[in-house]
């Protein structure tokens, strides 16, 4: 994954040859999307021939064949990308407003159109939408009153809308920090998942020291097992809970905290997902003491949070770690190598 995010800050770096910074959007690890409009001259007579020498471009700097498409919007540029180029021998595709009725109407398999998911699919193959034509020609009200928002950005999915503009930089409204984790196993004795549950708490609130800020409300989501999802007698896919708090970032308080969220809402389903998020954030300059603690108490976690904090920044995270880390069922250990869930390509180290 290292290798992988090198190669990716290259090949930005090569789109900056053709755009400037303002119009580039890395949207995620292997796609980015620029917006042209303004230069797209400056390098060629067509859109078409201007992509042509990006993708050349990339090859000659990274070996790396790129796929390219080309829209009116960003929503057209990412349907042309998945749906056209990647099957075309020049791995190009360009799609505009009028190719709407030719090109995506047609399509019925609802999970090829970028952000359709499966959930929605059963929705929309339940209510008798069979085409993306369907939804193009579906009452928009209806959509809205049946899927919420969610109902009006698939209409105007299905016309090939999109009014997004690539150099006006999103800004969250709410800052918050979380962590998650796909289980290697489906988990289902209580101990095992609490020791999880564990080392995802104390990593979000290491996050949260780190950025000197402290949670007054947090957050726990669990996703079952497949084999749960599939029983006819339990058919929660999961569950998400969360509750205000006074604020705080101790590894203890978010960990006792998340566990009784926990145990409230478990019913002994088997687990294979994990998330824990904290928010409404505030400065960690003030602290709210609990009368049934002592000041001192509070504070000597504090202390320790902070010197372990240190330790691990200078030492790396296992060069200090809870005995619980190292029990059945832990990953902590095992992920700490890891980029972005997948291994760094540090295993030599």
């Amino acid at each position: 994954m290292n290798l992988y995010i090198e190669e990716n800050i290259k090949i930005n770096k090569v789109f900056q040859q053709f755009a400037s910074d303002d119009d580039i959007h890395p949207y995620s690890i292997d796609e980015s999307i620029i917006d042209m409009t303004t230069s797209w001259k400056l390098f060629g007579n067509s859109p078409y021939e201007v992509a042509r020498k990006i993708q050349l471009a990339v090859k000659k700097e990274t070996g790396i064949y790129t796929t390219v498409g080309i829209g009116d919007n960003p929503v057209l540029a990412k349907f042309a990308l998945d749906i056209e180029a990647k099957r075309n021998h020049s791995l190009i595709a360009e799609w505009h407003y009028e190719d709407v009725p030719d090109k995506l109407w047609p399509i019925t398999e609802f999970e090829n159109v970028w952000s359709i998911g499966q959930q929605t699919t059963k929705k929309l193959k339940s209510w008798k939408f069979n085409s993306m034509y369907d939804l193009a020609h579906s009452n928009p009200y209806e959509l809205k009153a049946r899927l919420g928002v969610v109902g009006s950005q698939l209409f105007a999915l299905s016309w090939g809308i999109d009014r997004s503009i690539i150099h006006e930089k999103y800004i969250p409204k709410e800052k918050s920090y979380g962590n998650s984790q796909v289980l290697p196993k489906d988990y289902v004795i209580q101990s095992e998942i609490e020791v999880v549950i564990r080392e995802i708490a104390e990593q979000v609130a290491a996050r949260l020291r780190a950025h000197h800020k402290s949670a007054t409300v947090i957050n726990l989501g669990i996703g079952f097992s497949l084999a749960e999802t599939t029983d006819s007698t339990r058919s929660r896919p999961g569950f998400g809970i969360s509750m205000k708090i006074n604020p705080t970032n101790s590894n203890l308080e978010l960990t006792n905290h998340v566990l009784r969220l926990f145990r409230k809402k478990w019913h002994h389903e088997s687990l294979r997902h994990i998330s824990i998020s904290c928010g409404n954030l505030i400065d960690d300059n003030t602290q709210q003491l609990d009368i049934f603690d002592t000041k001192d108490d509070e504070l000597k976690n504090h202390i320790l949070d902070h010197t372990i904090d240190d330790i691990r920044k200078k030492y790396g995270f296992n060069s200090l770690v809870k005995l619980s880390s190292k029990s059945k069922g832990a990953t902590a250990i095992g992920r700490a190598g890891l980029v972005g869930g997948h291994a760094g390509g540090n295993a030599y180290d």
